[in-house]
């Protein structure tokens, strides 16, 4: 199995369960499913934003870095910031090095204040590109059928070609399972993916694979 080899060290009191799949995959929705069972869901997105808040420390570096342009109402303009880092690698590595720590930061205070015994899911959606994976206890990955994946980046407001573009940037199917202990795939009903993750969640809390305690 995948993680049978991942190190992990007694001082880690809670379960890390790092959740992970391709943009429009549903990993969202199985988040919020583990958070149903009581998982304490720790979205890296959502830190992401949070540390770059206006008035942040990052915000500020940010707008050193990048100026004045990638800035909007007093907020940072992300869709403009996005398009300037996609196609740079040097400008990417830039922006990643004053986000990466500062998430890193508030993952761990966020990750303190969980509890003994908490079962913490860290929604990473780059969990594979940026080889994160030894640093969690298990991994699930969320898939879905290309096709479907566009569909649903389309009801988001994002056309085909900008979604398989999306989707080429990040690491494919066969990478993340690589690095999967559990597999989930989206792509029927909702009943269909809930039954998925209330299999996966019976094996942490029952311990199965060393996952929980």
């Amino acid at each position: 199995m995948p993680g049978a080899n991942r190190s992990r060290l007694d001082s880690v009191r809670n379960v890390r369960v790092g959740l992970s799949g391709g943009v429009g995959s549903g990993k969202s929705t199985v988040a919020a499913m583990f958070a149903g069972h009581g998982a304490v869901v720790i979205d890296a997105d959502k830190i992401a934003r949070e540390v770059v808040e206006p008035g942040t420390d990052g915000f500020a570096r940010v707008v050193e870095r990048f100026g004045d342009d990638v800035v909007a109402d007093g907020r940072l303009d992300r869709p403009k910031l996005a398009q300037i880092v996609f196609n740079d690698d040097a400008a990417r590595g830039d922006l990643n090095a004053i986000v990466h720590p500062l998430v890193g930061v508030r993952t761990a205070e966020l990750t303190a204040a969980a509890g003994e015994d908490a079962v913490v899911v860290y929604d990473v959606p780059l969990l594979v590109e940026s080889d994160m994976a030894a640093g969690f206890d298990r991994v699930v990955i969320v898939q879905a059928p290309e096709q479907l994946r566009v569909q649903r980046l389309a009801g988001r407001g994002m056309n085909a070609d900008d979604a398989r573009a999306r989707m080429a940037s990040q690491a494919s199917d066969e990478q993340r399972r690589a690095v999967a202990d559990d597999v989930i795939t989206n792509d029927g009903s909702r009943e269909d993916l809930q039954r998925q993750v209330d299999a996966v969640w019976r094996r942490l809390v029952d311990g199965g694979d060393g996952a929980a305690r």
